[in-house]
């Protein structure tokens, strides 16, 4: 019997939702229950073919848990090792790489130095910061924030240089970005589940947070298509099983704002009945999948495209990019 299990924290609707979901379709050998823990051993088998992770990032006890369940051969929903890597100013970085828009964004010293730290420990950063270059690269009105924030939490609209400062110093320890403000037109939060399934929802974050989810936009099929194919482009090479990709779209081109998600929002009341009947089916189905093809003491996680590329690949990638052939002369072409 292989189990599934659902680790969470303070949600109501989805977790059981799901392990219903799970028993009720029945696949042969498989069911979903919540995860239990009364001891971790390290190398020792979790008892899981597969667990969900909807709460490991703000539980250091569960992401070492996690890991140590990977090793013995669970396939973690996301996987636990890449997620503790990830942060949004690499996943814009990345994005940028792969041909995907995303707004200029610029990273930031925090204002406060970090426990333990001195004015020592940043002799290789020169004061003052080259602020004016930053501030011409990303523009205002800006959006600063956490490089590896969520929820919201942390984020600021700044309207110019004296704005910035300003508020830079509320943020503390906190490393933050400078983000483009993209004027949008439309605005798209889009799930991604197993790094095919794509439900595109429409989404206004201007709007008070249970309203967010009532915006209707009206994008053409082609527009569509291009952010249906950029999500999957984003999380296949990011290696996601389960995240959201937040689209701004202004004057017809798509903007990946934020893709860092990978426990969001999917309680009911919330997101909407429609959108969490798409997530339950097609998050028990995918965990299905996941425990069919688990082997135990192997390993069992989604590695992205980035990771999977070999150094020689990836250096041979690079060289092509930064040294296009050269057009011939004209003296060339009669030779």
């Amino acid at each position: 019997m292989k189990k599934i299990g659902m680790l969470y924290g303070q949600e109501d609707t989805f977790p059981q939702a799901f392990a219903d979901r799970v028993n009720r379709i029945n696949p042969p050998g498989i069911f979903a229950e919540a995860v239990t823990i009364d001891k971790v051993l390290q190398g020792a088998d979790s008892g899981y073919a597969v667990i969900v992770d909807r709460i490991s990032q703000d539980v250091p006890f569960y992401r070492a848990f996690l890991k140590n369940a990977a090793l013995a051969g669970t396939a973690v929903i996301n996987n636990p090792f890449w997620w503790s890597a990830d942060d949004k100013f690499f996943n814009n970085a990345l994005a940028q790489q792969i041909g995907v828009q995303v707004p200029r964004t610029a990273l930031l010293p925090s204002n406060a130095l970090p426990d333990n730290t001195s004015d020592k420990s940043f002799r290789n950063l020169i004061y003052p910061f080259d602020w004016n270059t930053i501030f011409d690269y990303v523009g205002f009105p800006a959006y600063m924030k956490p490089y590896n924030g969520g929820g919201w939490r942390n984020v600021f609209r700044v309207e110019d240089k004296e704005d910035f400062f300003r508020l830079h110093k509320e943020t503390g320890q906190l490393v933050m970005m400078l983000q483009e403000e993209i004027d949008f037109s439309q605005y798209y939060r889009c799930y991604c589940i197993g790094g095919t399934a794509v439900r595109i929802m429409h989404y206004d974050p201007r709007n008070a947070p249970h309203q967010r989810y009532q915006a209707q936009f009206n994008g053409s099929p082609a527009l569509m298509e291009q952010i249906r194919q950029q999500v999957i482009q984003l999380n296949q090479y990011l290696g996601y099983d389960f995240n959201t990709v937040e689209v701004a779209v202004r004057s017809e081109v798509p903007y990946a704002i934020d893709f860092c998600n990978p426990a969001p929002d999917a309680d009911l009341h919330a997101i909407g009945e429609e959108n969490f009947e798409w997530v339950v089916e097609t998050s028990a189905r995918y965990a299905i999948e996941r425990a069919i093809a688990q082997k135990p003491g192997k390993d069992n996680l989604t590695w992205g495209a980035f990771i999977r590329r070999s150094p020689a690949t990836r250096k041979k990638a690079n060289t092509t990019k930064a040294a296009p052939k050269a057009k011939k002369t004209a003296s060339e072409k009669k030779s």
